[in-house]
């Protein structure tokens, strides 16, 4: 026979006035746990009783999680979030594991009310005991379904951060930082941007040490070991999502160097063969922009030479020689070249950057030819920008407020960025012996305190190269017309690794 909600409040009652001797009956605690088949008030009754006399109960343990287990995946929603809402009051001793489990795979729903109640109980039996909430957590990240795979990466990303030292303490860290390596054997990129952020955010490993062990993580998912196939966009995608996660690691204690190295011996060469990951990405312009970002932090003395070599290259690569000259002095028929400012501000900041360990690499390492040819590369460049940064600074001036806020002057502001920056570093390197002092804030990058004295630009666009399609301010005359723009959204590919590292498609069907 069913129950009705009579027979649960006389089975409340007889529960609760047996005060300390609950465990004689039984009988009634079993009428509680048949609630779970009656129609919705016996269920929204059951879900309430259920708890308050769990754990008078250990031989019922099992029944009473799995009757409320039932209530959690009641058709009515609201039957569900009551079930949900006292989840944690089962979360004792060994049944920590089973009751974080059971609440991770709920994350699954798409009810936003439900789901914040799945996020509230998690939370509250993380305080209670976080070792054993995150074990749930962890086995349903390695097991469970895609989606819930999914929400529960992203829960650990956006709600371990927010826990206090009580609850996070060291042993838990190390937990999570443990866990999480073994996640990482096999994760979409994504994931891994995601899971690295749970990981950055631990105060274990805020140490020098605790950094340089998530750069080793990064440099296992970035493939440094082998050579990149520059016709795979997803190879391409995986180095630059790994490259940027490394990046806020390196310091003067944690070295940028294999990364920079590998950049200097796999991508450099081949930049202009890198497949864009995404169509309207300036791929080359992406790389430089994150060497010249790693440069300040490269360590190793041995690796400064050849890289410093191989950015000596590509830099005589961007700047051009100037025109051949007719003999009367006025300028060929031939055209003039394209000064790409966007790709040059990036080589000459990493060269700069790496030549401030390696101040004799101009005289001591390059012959005397080559070096004369860079020079007047740098004087015709140098040229050039002159030019250029007047004719920026007169269509700027007296222009202020809402008038710099145009998408046209926006541009010019950052161009203007950009060529200063280029000026001041190739002033540098007209010194005698060349000087490598003089410091700059990357264009894209916020400026820093010590420029506070310095205008204020605004980020976001960037000097385009030479030849390029996208956004164009008005033409310039001659050989001083240069083409800025908008650089594309931080639209990202997944990395959909092949092998070890991150997940393909045999991984139980998920993307990528």
């Amino acid at each position: 026979m069913a129950v009705t909600i009579e027979d649960l409040y006389r089975s409340y009652g007889v529960l609760a006035d047996a005060k300390d001797d609950l465990s004689q009956h039984k009988d009634a605690y079993q009428v509680i746990l048949d609630g779970v088949k009656g129609g919705p008030k016996e269920k929204r009754l059951a879900a309430q009783f259920i708890p308050k006399f769990f754990s008078s109960f250990p031989e019922l343990a099992d029944s009473a999680i799995n009757a409320q287990l039932d209530l959690c995946e009641d058709e009515d929603v609201s039957i569900r979030r009551q079930a949900i809402k006292e989840l944690p009051r089962f979360a004792t001793g060994e049944n920590i594991l089973r009751v974080a489990d059971i609440l991770t795979q709920l994350l699954q729903t798409d009810d936003t009310a439900e789901f914040n109640q799945v996020t509230g109980s998690l939370i509250a039996i993380f305080k209670m005991d976080a070792k054993g909430t995150l074990g749930g957590l962890f086995s349903q990240i390695l097991q469970g379904e895609d989606i819930v795979r999914e929400r529960a990466i992203k829960f650990l990303s956006t709600k371990l951060k927010t826990l206090t030292e009580e609850v996070m303490t060291k042993e838990v860290e190390d937990y999570v930082f443990a866990e999480t390596k073994k996640v990482l054997e096999d994760v979409t990129g994504e994931e891994f941007v995601l899971l690295m952020r749970v990981v950055s955010n631990l105060r274990v490993l805020q140490t020098v040490n605790g950094r340089q062990q998530l750069v080793e993580l990064v440099v296992e998912q970035a493939f440094l070991e082998q050579a990149l196939n520059t016709a795979d966009p997803d190879l391409v995608d995986r180095l630059l999502q790994c490259t940027r996660q490394a990046l806020p690691l390196f310091s003067k204690n944690v070295h940028s160097t294999r990364f920079i190295t590998y950049f200097c011996e796999h991508v450099l060469p081949n930049l202009s063969a890198l497949t864009s990951p995404v169509p309207e990405l300036d791929i080359q312009l992406e790389v430089l922009k994150l060497l010249a970002e790693m440069s300040p932090y490269c360590g190793d003395m041995d690796k400064l030479e050849p890289n410093l070599s191989m950015l000596f290259t590509k830099l005589v690569e961007f700047m051009p020689l100037p025109p051949d000259e007719a003999e009367n002095g006025e300028n060929s028929a031939m055209e003039e070249p394209k000064l790409q400012f966007s790709y040059v501000e990036c080589l000459l900041f990493g060269f700069h950057q790496l030549g401030k360990k390696l101040p004799d690499f101009l005289i001591e390492k390059v012959d005397a030819e080559s070096l004369k040819d860079f020079k007047i590369r740098l004087q015709y460049f140098a040229r050039g920008l002159q030019v250029y940064i007047r004719q920026l600074r007169v269509a700027l001036q007296g222009k202020t407020g809402d008038a710099l806020k145009t998408d046209e002057n926006k541009m010019k502001v950052v161009a203007l960025k950009i060529t200063n920056n280029i000026n001041v570093l190739i002033k540098d390197l007209f010194h005698n012996p060349p000087s490598f002092k003089s410091s700059v804030t990357l264009s894209w990058k916020p400026v820093q305190k010590s420029e506070a004295a310095a205008p204020k630009r605004p980020s976001g666009e960037e000097l385009g190269p030479g030849g390029s399609t996208k956004k164009q301010i008005s033409p310039l005359p001659r050989r001083d017309a240069r083409q800025i723009y908008n650089p594309p959204s931080e639209q990202r590919g997944g990395f959909r690794g092949r092998g070890r590292g991150f997940r393909g498609n045999r991984s139980r069907g998920r993307p990528y």
